[in-house]
């Protein structure tokens, strides 16, 4: 796609790759082309699915280090925001994204990781959020999100600490949802992308969106939302295949419509 991002699609499946070693270091010419490669996934009809993972060993590493050290000190909230712009794209995508873990996933690597769907991570990889060690807290989202994934009283120790978590510790903790050999990561990732993309697009966006919702708003709103995206669904040309090929003991033909 570009220097930083290589974008290529399989089975409909995007498969983004961040190309910047060793640390695939998050700077603001990376999260540009990040924007664009999520934009391209949003609105190309081929494709259904998106995998996020690092070139090399690492996943991401953090933020530029030395990028920031360059940054005025007025422009930090600026700096927060524009990240955050990105990985809010990521959340609010209708098609999910998976961060496919490859190595360690610190500080805006975490945070990017947090902002997709699911999340598949490597033996032996690190999770974590140091930027207290930097004299900073997280800025993309992570005192958000990590909060929300895994409890104010963990989110607070490895922020306060800065301490990562191992792969296997955040899998006990629901921040990953699989861990797996490292010949098995992306063989199982390309599996479940594929499986996902088989499925009705029109079925995909709406559990997508009310997943989404159910953090947000209290039940009562979640549920009026559920019935909404149930009524989309019911009323698709997928519903009627879907259930056409139940009843005909056949796999369902979907047309994402």
């Amino acid at each position: 796609m570009n220097d930083l991002i290589r974008l290529e699609v399989i089975h409909r499946v995007a498969y983004i790759a961040i190309d910047r070693p060793p640390a695939n270091a998050l700077s603001r010419s990376l999260l540009v082309q990040l924007q664009q490669a999520v934009t391209r996934v949003k609105d190309d009809s081929a494709i259904k699915v998106a995998v996020i993972k690092g070139s090399g060993k690492m996943f991401v590493a953090g933020a530029d280090i030395k990028e920031m050290a360059e940054t005025a000190n007025a422009a930090g909230s600026e700096l927060a925001k524009g990240g955050q712009a990105v990985l809010n794209d990521i959340e609010q995508s209708p098609k999910p994204f998976i961060a496919a873990l490859n190595g360690h996933c610190l500080g805006g690597g975490l945070e990017l990781a947090m902002a997709c769907h699911l999340r598949y991570a490597v033996e032996g990889a690190k999770l974590g959020q140091p930027e207290i060690n930097l004299g900073l807290i997280p800025g993309f989202g992570g005192t958000q999100r990590l909060t929300r994934l895994v409890g104010e009283t963990v989110a607070m120790e490895m922020m306060l600490t800065g301490a990562p978590l191992s792969a296997e510790r955040a899998h006990s903790l629901r921040l990953v949802n699989r861990v797996f050999p490292a010949a098995q990561l992306d063989p199982e990732v390309r599996r479940i992308a594929e499986l996902i993309a088989g499925k009705s697009a029109v079925a995909t966006r709406e559990i997508v969106g009310a997943v989404r919702a159910a953090g947000d708003v209290p039940l009562a709103e979640g549920l009026d939302f559920e019935a909404d995206a149930f009524g989309r669904a019911f009323a698709s040309d997928d519903k009627r295949e879907g259930i056409a090929a139940f009843i005909e003991k056949r796999e369902p033909h979907f047309k994402d419509k």
